[in-house]
């Protein structure tokens, strides 16, 4: 039989760690406990020679290197800084894994190098330059354009540097969004916003082409297959994925028909051999299930308007950002404020994910950031 020894210390003075403990194959002769060779006893029975442990749980936290130097020497720049998962204990650092549940402070932020010789500042107007913009609806942005997304009214905007002077002050935030450019020739990396089209992914020059589709909220992408020449044994591959929908596929593609359930769907394509491809046909219809809030917004394109998403007595409302898939986008908070009551510091704050890696950092109180997307889409949740 198999005789197991008591597991030795832990490997690991927090969290799950490793226990050793000695397995050997033994006989009694005789009243004696003889040891044998290990293959006379059933190996298939064996127990594990090491076992997991835990002696109490970690608490891990992120932590931050020094911020780099202003990128610019004069004029604005971004200042960035590396993170890390500290074991508080031991204060080594461990795999991100461990704090993926805890909010992240910013990595990158932007600052001010002085004003460079050549330019002139103008001071704008108290309120100024804040009109209200229509979403825009074109298929390609241009590059460096921004809009301006506002939760509170413009003439309640008050200077990031005004201090309370008494009553009560509006609430809010001031973001600036920059779209950048990667760029490329024909319909890859478009943004499609009409009702209906036919989208002609064949022969595209590149080996990953990815298109985008996009409806007001309350609508549903609907997308049948008309053609495909997609060859599936080289690895060819489409994949159609949106915020509640997710499927790839090569084989038997004409006859599919994919529903986004949402307002909006992307589609990658992934060739191998030249002049290969799918053609696409979308239509846009009312959602058969409500999958957003009254209070969420849809922004595409370069310009649009966040005007006090949150309802009033409490509750979350979204705004989702959905560009051309070779943009990015950027969010600077200009102006902050959230409250500082105590009894607002835990319930108010402001979450951004992005959507391509649902990475997500939350921002509390009067903290200013520069954020960036690894993709087109992002969500921005509002909590009050």
């Amino acid at each position: 039989r198999w005789k197991v020894t008591p597991a030795g210390p832990c490997s690991s003075s927090c969290g799950l760690g490793l226990a050793v403990q000695l397995v050997t194959c033994v006989q009694i002769l005789q009243g004696k406990e003889v040891l044998l060779e290990e293959s006379l006893c059933p190996v298939a029975e064996k127990p594990l020679s090491s076992v997991p442990c835990v002696i109490r749980t970690c608490s891990y936290e992120w932590s931050f290197s020094e911020w780099t130097e202003c990128s610019a020497s004069c004029g604005n720049g971004v200042q960035s800084r590396q993170d890390f998962c500290l074991n508080p204990l031991t204060h080594q650092r461990v795999n991100p894994i461990f704090c993926r549940h805890f909010p992240k402070a910013i990595v990158v932020r932007g600052c001010s190098a002085g004003p460079c010789p050549e330019q002139v500042l103008e001071s704008r107007p108290h309120g100024a330059g804040l009109q209200t913009l229509t979403p825009a609806v074109t298929t390609a942005a241009a590059q460096g354009a921004t809009y301006r997304a506002l939760d509170l009214p413009p003439s309640a905007a008050p200077q990031p540097q005004a201090e309370s002077s008494g009553g009560e002050e509006p609430k809010g935030m001031l973001l600036d969004v920059f779209l950048t450019c990667l760029c490329s020739a024909g319909v890859c990396g478009k943004l499609f916003l009409n009702a209906t089209g036919v989208i002609n992914m064949t022969g595209v020059g590149s080996s990953n082409c990815t298109v985008a589709i996009g409806r007001p909220l309350g609508e549903e992408v609907t997308v049948s297959v008309l053609e495909s020449s997609l060859n599936c044994s080289a690895g060819e591959v489409v994949l159609f994925s949106g915020r509640m929908v997710w499927r790839t596929g090569c084989r038997k593609l004409p006859l599919a028909l994919i529903n986004s359930r949402t307002n909006s769907l992307v589609v990658k394509q992934r060739v191998v051999l030249p002049g290969h491809g799918v053609v696409l046909q979308y239509n846009s219809r009312t959602a058969t299930k409500k999958y957003h809030q009254d209070c969420d917004k849809q922004l595409f394109g370069p310009r649009g308007e966040i005007v006090n998403p949150a309802p009033r007595g409490g509750g979350v409302c979204r705004t989702f950002i959905d560009v051309a898939p070779r943009h990015r986008i950027a969010l600077r908070a200009l102006y902050t404020d959230l409250g500082t009551g105590s009894n607002q510091t835990h319930f108010t704050y402001i979450l951004v994910r992005d959507v391509s890696t649902m990475r997500t950092v939350v921002f509390r109180g009067r903290q200013q950031f520069f954020w960036q997307s690894t993709g087109s889409q992002a969500e921005i949740e509002f909590h009050e």
